[in-house]
């Protein structure tokens, strides 16, 4: 079953281990089980196929996300709801990728870099600190978080499910989803 919808880009920026792609894939799945054609744009996964050889200058991290935005903007102006998880450290290039792309949700997945450290899964953090990763996002390489996203959630203090349904909210609210009556998130 698929359902009348329009194209958006949901664009989760944070600090590594902040619960971007938690999000992300908590949100595809609803949107999915709803009817909605939804896909994950995911930082990690797109430098693997996308953007492999890019480094971690700031010129290869901006190259990095602008790729991930043209992605998005063909998805989203063909009518598929497109979940950005990348990391994206830097204001003026997540600015861009806006402009680009139009119809644009930034939701920044916010958690304290303690919080982040402790969540660690790959060990980054802590080969970053010990110097063995270089211009790392948080420790040696600037997190330019936003100004003024649509959405801010705190996944330190909130459930994945109350993060998800604030997002959810938000696109109910732009009329990128219908209102849903009497169902949970």
């Amino acid at each position: 079953m698929s359902v009348e919808q329009r194209g958006v880009t949901v664009w989760f920026t944070g600090l590594s281990g902040a619960g971007k792609t938690t999000l992300a894939r908590a949100i595809y799945d609803e949107l999915k089980r709803r009817g909605h054609r939804v896909e994950i744009l995911d930082g990690d996964v797109v430098r693997q196929y996308l953007t492999k050889g890019l480094g971690f200058s700031k010129e290869d991290r901006d190259e990095n996300i602008r790729r991930i935005g043209f992605v998005a903007h063909l998805l989203t102006r063909n009518g598929v709801i497109v979940l950005v998880s990348a990391i994206s450290p830097y204001r003026a290039t997540r600015e861009e990728v806006r402009r680009n792309i139009g119809d644009f949700i930034e939701v920044y997945v916010n958690a304290p870099l303690e919080v982040c450290e402790a969540r660690d899964v790959k060990g980054l953090y802590k080969k970053a600190r010990a110097g063995e990763i270089k211009n790392f996002t948080g420790i040696d390489d600037p997190y330019e978080p936003p100004v003024n996203p649509e959405v801010e959630c705190r996944t330190d203090l909130e459930s994945v499910e109350e993060s998800v349904a604030k997002v959810l909210g938000k696109l109910e609210e732009l009329g990128y989803l219908r209102p849903t009556v009497g169902q949970g998130a």
